[in-house]
Order: structure tokens, then sequence, then C-alpha cells
């Protein structure tokens, strides 16, 4: 009673917004008096402090793609293949360099786009979709959720590099021209991650890389969107990954990556 209640369709006339949901979108507003409907978890969203958080992302992504040049067993790969594990594995490796950097974020309601926006976007053909699309509190719940989880586990530095590897030698992306090779790879990474959890055995190493599966669930649509589409305007992700991991020799002195003033 005197809280504003938004109706929408995910209720009737008479029923209030659901309980775990009031509790889940304090997150976003926490201490925030008013109830939101069920739609606010397909609401988007965007960065509260989008210029230090893109700019610790674009340092970490910066770490990620080094990690990848500086593994020697990397470059003997075909080059079709560093092509398939750059695209199918620069996510959960982003989100790993995430979370040993400790980078947190906050999100807000994403402004709504002005008239003008919406005209222009209005005149595009049915089947066609803009380039980038807002994230959506409940996918950038599921993103924290993800690195808590990864928090939680408080790894080592030994862990972490033990973890990237198996987590960049991935030999069930499509496509691979050595994946043998490639899984013998995860397998030693894998192997040297057991063997320095030897006085916690086996439970610590399987938790580890459950938890580590989930950092692939992340869309790579929703980390570009939130980190990094602020950033590099409609320029294609991939694209701008393969120069950095192929030609750019500094991603921060690439012309589309504004410097730290």
């Amino acid at each position: 009673e005197g809280c504003l209640i938004r109706r929408c369709q995910c209720h009737g006339k008479e029923k209030q917004p659901a309980i775990l949901y009031t509790l889940l979108s304090q997150e976003l507003r926490p201490g925030a008096a008013r109830q939101r409907c069920l739609c606010q978890q397909r609401r988007a969203v965007c960065l509260r402090t989008p210029h230090l958080t893109c700019q610790a992302a674009s340092d970490v992504l910066v770490k990620t793609i080094n990690f990848m040049k500086n593994v020697a067993a990397f470059h003997l790969l075909p080059r079709e293949d560093q092509l398939l594990l750059l695209h199918g594995c620069w996510v959960p490796l982003f989100l790993l360099g995430l979370v040993q950097e400790m980078v947190t974020f906050e999100v807000m309601e994403a402004p709504a786009p002005s008239m003008l926006k919406k005209i222009l976007l209005s005149g595009q053909s049915k089947g066609q979709e803009p380039e980038g699309t807002q994230p959506t509190l409940a996918a950038v719940q599921r993103l924290q959720w993800c690195l808590n989880s990864f928090w939680r586990l408080d790894l080592s530095p030994s862990e972490y590099t033990y973890l990237r590897g198996a987590i960049l030698f991935n030999p069930d992306i499509p496509g691979l021209r050595a994946p043998l090779y490639i899984e013998s790879l995860q397998w030693e990474a894998q192997r040297a991650l057991r063997e320095l959890l030897h006085p916690e055995g086996q439970a610590r190493f399987c938790r580890i890389l459950r938890v580590s599966s989930s950092l692939r669930s992340i869309p790579a649509g929703l980390v570009t969107d939130l980190f990094f589409r602020p950033v590099i305007g409609d320029a294609a992700m991939g694209q701008l990954l393969v120069e950095m991991l192929f030609e750019v020799t500094g991603w921060p002195q690439a012309p589309w990556l504004p410097l730290p003033r």
C-alpha cells in the first residue's frame, strides 16, 4: 500500500509482483522502496560507471590476449585452430581475468531510446536486428552469480594459471584440425592443477572445474555489449580480437580504444 505498482502482462489486475523477483531486483537498486513487475527482469540495463568499468575490462582483455600470445603450445597449432580457440574461449578466459583482478561493477536501468532512435529502428526490415542489444537485468545477474561463485573458491595465482590452460585448450570446439593434440594439452593443464591441489584432493579439483564450466554459459554477446560496446561502438568484436592476437601489438594504443586521461 502506498507503493507504486507497475502493471503489465506478467500479472493480472489484482496480482502483486512476485516476492522472489522483488528480492532479486534489490541487487539493481538496493533498498528501493517501490516494487517492480516481473518484466523488470527483461528490462535493459547498462553500467553505472562505464568509463571506469570499461577501462578495467579493457585491461583484463589485454592480459587475456597476452596470455594466449605467451603460450608456446598455442602457437604450434594450425592458424585455423588458433582462431577457433580464440573465438571459442575468449569469454571464459576474460571472465576468469575479471575474477582474478577483482573487477566489480554495478548496473542501472538503461535510459529509454530517444524518439529519433525509435523512428530510425522502426524503419528496419522485420527480420533485421540492431548490431548490439542492451543487456537485461536477468542476464547480468546470471553473470554476477558466476563471478561470485569463483570468488568464493579463493584461487591461488598458480591455480588461475593452470585453469587458464585447461580453458584455452578446449578440444570440444567444432572444426578443430588438431583436436587430439589440443585434448592432450588440456589434460596436461588439468593434471598440473590436480597435482597442485594434493592437500585438498579431488573434491576441490572437481569444484573448480564445475564452477569454471559455468563461465562457458555466458554469451559472448552479453560480455561484448556490457563491457565493450560503449568503447568500440558498432565495430565487430571478433575482428578486433583477431587484430589483437595477430596484428595489433598493444590494444590500448589501438585507435578505437580511448586512452585513460
